[in-house]
Formats: structure tokens, sequence, C-alpha cells
């Protein structure tokens, strides 16, 4: 049922948002030097590799690292790229991951390649065998804002009572977050 609504609603949002996301595309390049897309290698189900796309927000010369983790990350963001963010349209791209099954609409968020401890904290708890996805329990209970433990409490609380009217909900509750713009420090 997860994987039946998880590819008719990214059909749904893509066939939408197709206009909206190519004038974004046609802003990104006109506004900064580079591809439109940034593809970033992230942690899938199992462990696994995949490359996610999002709307790139940053310049090409910014170092591989969680946006957190960079010395004044503020010089690396690109014109459009802090409103991308604070909207969450970078993410409309991994719609098609969604799509081809790399990730769901709700999972927890797919790590960085280079983010050991989260990886490490998430096989632990057997997370890792939950698919990734764009939103999450974590997410709408602070996002960018949460430490890794606290973050991963709530993901195996996801875990636990993950459903069907769970991620309706969780849904419903990452529009508002981001209607809100709440939890988003970059």
């Amino acid at each position: 049922m997860k994987r039946l609504f998880d590819v008719l609603f990214s059909l749904i949002l893509i066939t939408t948002l197709f206009i909206p996301a190519l004038l974004l595309a046609l802003l990104i390049k006109s506004t900064s030097p580079g591809p439109i897309l940034y593809w970033s290698q992230r942690i899938s189900q199992n462990n696994g590799l995949f490359l996610m796309p999002k709307f790139r927000t940053m310049r090409t010369d910014t170092p591989e690292l969680a946006t957190h983790l960079l010395i004044n990350s503020e010089h690396y963001i690109t014109p459009i790229g802090r409103f991308l963010r604070k909207t969450s349209l970078d993410e409309i791209p991994q719609l098609w991951s969604v799509l081809i099954g790399q990730m769901s609409f709700v999972g927890p968020r797919p790590a960085l390649h280079n983010q050991e401890d989260l990886i490490a904290l998430r096989t632990a708890n057997n997370l890792h065998l939950l698919k990734p996805g764009i939103t999450g329990w974590a997410q709408v209970n602070g996002r960018d804002e949460l430490a890794i433990p606290e973050k991963v409490k709530f993901e195996i609380e996801y875990a636990r009572k993950q459903s069907v009217l769970f991620d309706l909900y969780i849904i419903l509750q990452t529009i508002w977050a981001v209607f809100k713009r709440e939890g988003i420090t970059h």
C-alpha cells in the first residue's frame, strides 16, 4: 500500500509541479554558474548508496559536508538558494527518487555518505531497513535543530508506529512546518 501511494502521489505532484519546477530551474541557471541539480551521495535502504537529486542551492565549489558543518555556510549559498531551502522547494527533484523506488515520501531522511555517527546509530537500531523519505517523524519534530540521538529516537518511534494514516499525518505536519518555516537553521 505504501509503495502504491508513493507512485501515485509522486506522479500527481510531478505533473502538478512541472511548470513551477521548470521556472525554478531557469532561475537557478540564470543566477549562478553550474548545473541545475545537485546529486548528493546518500545512504539508502540497507545502507546502500544512491544519488539523491536536489535543486542546487550552493555554489559548485562548496565542500561536500552537511551544511551545519561548513564554516560560514552563508558564503556558499546561491542567490536563490536561501529561498529554495527556506521553502523546501529544493526537494522537488526527489519526487523522481520516490517514483523510481529509491525513496518514499515518509521515512528517515537519507544520511550523507559521510555521516558515520548517524549511520551507525541507525544501523544499531535497525532503521537501515527502512526506505529513506523526503520527510519523516524527526523532520516534523525539529528538523535541523535535532541532535543525532534525538533524531534517531523519533525514527525508532516512527518504525514502531508506521502506517498509511501515520504517514499521511506526517505529510500534513510537514506541509504545515514548511508553511511556518519551522526547524530550518540554514
